[in-house]
Formats: structure tokens, sequence, C-alpha cells
């Protein structure tokens, strides 16, 4: 599905390989044209709980913390084995990684939710205000 002319979704990063990943993920049938920006943000201060309730949403899969194996390339994907799976998310090919990855469901519940509001009443409006 083509993009809607004037129709983008900005994703924020500085990491050339999660953009990457994001790319693959959402394939050619995202129906928005996906901009990268890379904005530099103050990090959150304080707790570790205080910081991933402001950072996160739920985003879990359950797996084990094992000892790196894999390329290091790709923040811990080296030292995390996916319940099920006898391999890393390093070790594994990148199509069966970003098919159940964390990052994977959130980025198909977004996918989902622009879907949606493209196929809804309101598609016409391009031009969004602050």
């Amino acid at each position: 599905m083509a993009a809607p002319v004037g129709r983008s979704v900005v994703f924020v990063t500085g990491n050339a390989k999660k953009l990457e990943e994001v790319v693959q993920i959402l394939g050619d049938k995202f129906p928005y044209k996906l901009i990268s920006k890379k904005i530099d943000l103050p990090e959150y201060q304080g707790e570790p709980d205080e910081i991933s309730v402001q950072k996160c949403k739920e985003a879990a899969r359950q797996g084990r913390i094992v000892e790196p194996r894999g390329p290091r390339d790709f923040g811990w994907d080296p030292c995390f084995q996916p319940d099920g799976y006898d391999k890393t998310y390093a070790e594994l090919p990148k199509e069966v990684k970003n098919s159940i990855s964390h990052r994977y469901r959130a980025l198909a519940a977004m996918s989902e939710h622009f879907s949606k509001l493209n196929d809804g009443p309101d598609t016409k409006r391009t031009k969004h205000t602050d």
C-alpha cells in the first residue's frame, strides 16, 4: 500500500541499527512514509522504576538472560534468549528475531493503528497542528 500524499510518521532515533530493524519490520505495506530524525533529548534521571515509567510502554518478551553469544552489534541481543528458542536474538536470523521481538509487537500495534486511521473517514486531512 503506497503512503498517502503528505502522510508521514517521524521515528526519532540516532541508532542506525534500530532504524534498519524498524524499516524491516514495518515493510512496504506500512501506509505512511517513515521519516527518521535524530534529536538529542535529555535523559531522565532517577531510580530505574521511575525512569522506566516515564520512558517505556509494556513490550515484554519472555526469555532468559544468558552468556553473550552471537554478533555484539546491537544492544542486548547477544545475551537474551527468547523462550522456545535455543539461540539468542543475535544468533537468530533477522527475519525470525523481527517476527517475535518486543519491538515487532509494538510496531505491529502501531502499524495496525495507522492502517485503521488510513482507512477511516478522516483520511483526507493532511495538515496537523501541535
